[in-house]
């Protein structure tokens, strides 16, 4: 039979499975600086050559990469879920627009969902911190500020849900995001009502979590992203309205 005696795995080979798994579920983050060589090989209790082997394992991977001067990070291994003729295709259109919104609806919900019920008390905590960082971020009315926690918020949300594929999937979505492929976030932040209004549903979402109510959870998201549709909306009619306007005066102005 071609049984072999079980071999003691080598300490490198248990750090690559440790900082894999850190990665895969989200908690290392692309971008992320890794502690210094002395401080790591310490928490994780290896030497420090078995921690430069394992290093060079995963930079092999592609996992980790080496900036000279500034430590080793977690490498952009979410890239982009299209290729860049099809981010600009849904650049150019508003049907992907809302379409992502829906998109966005049916996974976050889900995610709310889980996170309500299989979210550690950490996680929970994560989700809490960030919304006070919200609310506090209110009052001083930078709308890039409360652009950027608003990602953090939701993207906190998807990752108390577990589920590795939905996190790296969304990650990349909201990456897309950020670029200001699908719409400017910013935009609605920069309004007094509706700024109200969008911290008023994130608290919504944010207490239902907090009580591990799923369908409230769920209903919360279903009814900010709903909210932030009929914004895009009205947005998108107001500059249609005013570019028909502009049309009009420079006609009048040139006969």
């Amino acid at each position: 039979m071609p049984f072999q005696k079980v071999q003691p795995e080598k300490l490198s080979t248990s750090v690559v499975h440790q900082i894999e798994l850190l990665i895969l579920r989200g908690i290392l983050r692309p971008g992320e600086r890794l502690p210094a060589e002395r401080e790591l090989s310490e928490r994780l209790g290896v030497s420090r050559p078995s921690l430069r082997e394992a290093i060079a394992a995963l930079q092999d991977k592609g996992l980790l990469e080496s900036k000279a001067g500034a430590g080793i990070f977690v490498a952009d291994v979410l890239g982009s879920a299209f290729s860049e003729a099809l981010v600009q295709l849904f650049a150019g259109h508003d049907e992907a627009v809302f379409d992502y919104i829906s998109f966005r609806r049916d996974m976050e919900g889900l995610a709310a969902e889980r996170a309500a019920k299989m979210a550690s008390d950490t996680d929970l905590q994560v989700i809490q911190t960030v919304f006070d960082k919200m609310e506090a971020a209110h009052p001083k009315r930078n709308p890039a500020d409360e652009a950027r926690l608003d990602a953090e918020f939701h993207l906190a949300i998807i990752e108390a849900s577990h589920n590795v594929i939905m996190l790296h999937m969304m990650r990349s979505m909201y990456q897309l995001l950020r670029e200001g492929v699908f719409y400017n976030r910013t935009i609605m932040f920069r309004q007094r009502t509706t700024r109200s209004e969008l911290l008023k549903q994130h608290r919504a979402i944010n207490t239902a979590l907090q009580a591990r109510n799923p369908e409230a959870a769920r209903a919360a998201v279903g009814a900010h992203l709903n909210f932030v549709e009929t914004a895009l909306s009205d947005h998108q009619t107001f500059l249609h309205h005013e570019s028909i306007a502009k049309q009009r005066f420079e006609h009048e102005a040139t006969r």
